[in-house]
């Protein structure tokens, strides 16, 4: 019986030392990072400074140029793009507001591009929890949008999304590189 609960003891030494030599993943090359429309309003709201409601979230991760060519190499011309790196970039409407001319409902949906040297194609697709593009559907898109693409003097060196206030919305201001395309959101 000695022999059973020294048995015992040993396993359960072992076991508690092998747990605590697990390790936390490394900071990722490229963090997750997200905007908010009206911009800041988490922190407006704990500061009772909010003066609407909150319309739209984005979820994304960011790339970093680190000397790369970046658009026609390293993110592919014509090519579904997934909006940033690792999980597809998702955004998520907290009312119903309009793309184009069309109604997206409330709700939370995955955002890719088709980026091109003169213009974007912003698609907001209905399938979400996504890795990239690798599994695009086509068939799950809600709408298409194209925008032109404004060069920059300032080179981006980390991909960054935004949202500004415009004339019956907001755009969402996307940029990498000295590449940004404005897609408007109307509410």
């Amino acid at each position: 019986m000695k022999k059973i609960v020294a048995l015992i003891i040993i396993v359960c030494c072992l076991s508690n030392t092998l747990q605590a030599q697990s390790k936390f993943p490394p900071v990722d090359k490229s963090p997750m990072d997200m905007a908010y429309y009206p911009s800041n309003y988490p922190v407006l709201k704990i500061q009772d400074k909010a003066t609407g409601p909150l319309v739209a979230r984005v979820i994304y991760s960011r790339p970093q140029k680190n000397g790369r060519i970046i658009f026609g190499d390293l993110v592919a011309y014509g090519q579904v793009w997934r909006l940033g790196a690792n999980e597809a970039t998702e955004i998520e409407f907290y009312s119903t507001v309009r793309i184009g001319t069309t109604k997206i409902n409330k709700g939370r949906y995955t955002l890719y591009c088709i980026p091109n040297q003169d213009k974007w194609t912003l698609i907001l697709n209905k399938e979400t929890d996504t890795w990239g593009s690798f599994k695009y559907d086509e068939t799950k898109d809600v709408v298409r949008i194209d925008a032109p693409v404004q060069k920059q003097t300032e080179v981006l060196e980390s991909f960054a999304m935004a949202f500004e206030k415009s004339t019956g919305g907001a755009n969402l201001m996307v940029g990498w590189d000295d590449n940004q395309v404005n897609f408007p959101i109307y509410f």
